[in-house]
């Protein structure tokens, strides 16, 4: 599958129908999580890799690790009502995702005794909760031997200082990320922001 097809087939997918700013519920676009799972495809760490989607949301990067040939892939979520709209998004797509709803500071049985090849997350940035971040990197190292995860511009010093002795950013790559129109508070139509995608080791798995 191409680059081009896969972001065609992401944005099909239905996003969240109440996105609850408390939880920073924005979906990834498509383009980027595209870009993301390309990332880690191009270092052979999708196709025939266990992957783990911290955070899933409505399903975008796990679907879309799917597609590109992993595996198995499952998805942690907190939301139930995310969790209905990612399995229809799966059997809309036609792949097999394990969906698991539970906290990604908790993670659920068998979650939490399982360590996967590859884990793509897209965290919370901590606009609305300061750190909302750190559970996700703090859950991906010690579950996943390599991360892919999409991080605020800005944050890779905080980030390399946050896990240093746990793990090792090997790449970044910058790009943009498109937030419409969907709250309550938000007053233009879209707000691009700029991001980084980062590719991380894990030295405790």
């Amino acid at each position: 599958m191409r680059l081009r097809q896969l972001e065609i087939a992401l944005q099909g997918l239905d996003g969240f129908p109440a996105p609850r700013p408390a939880l920073e519920q924005y979906t990834t676009p498509a383009p980027l999580a595209a870009r993301l799972l390309f990332l880690a495809a191009g270092h052979g760490e999708i196709e025939g890799r266990t992957v783990l989607d911290l955070g899933s949301g409505t399903g975008v990067l796990a679907c879309g690790a799917a597609l590109l040939g992993a595996a198995s892939v499952t998805g942690v979520e907190a939301d139930a009502g995310a969790i209905a709209v990612a399995e229809a998004n799966a059997e809309r797509l036609g792949v097999d995702v394990e969906w698991v709803e539970g906290d990604v500071g908790d993670l659920p049985e068998p979650v939490r005794s399982r360590v996967y090849d590859t884990v793509v997350m897209n965290p919370p940035f901590g606009a609305q909760v300061r750190h909302a971040d750190r559970p996700f990197v703090d859950a991906a190292i010690a579950h996943g031997r390599t991360i892919y995860s999409l991080f605020n511009g800005g944050t890779l010093p905080f980030l390399a200082r946050y896990i240093a002795g746990r793990g090792e950013v090997l790449e970044t790559v910058s790009a943009r990320l498109a937030l419409p129109h969907s709250m309550g508070h938000h007053r233009k139509e879209t707000v691009e922001i700029p991001v980084e995608c980062v590719r991380i080791r894990s030295l405790v798995v």
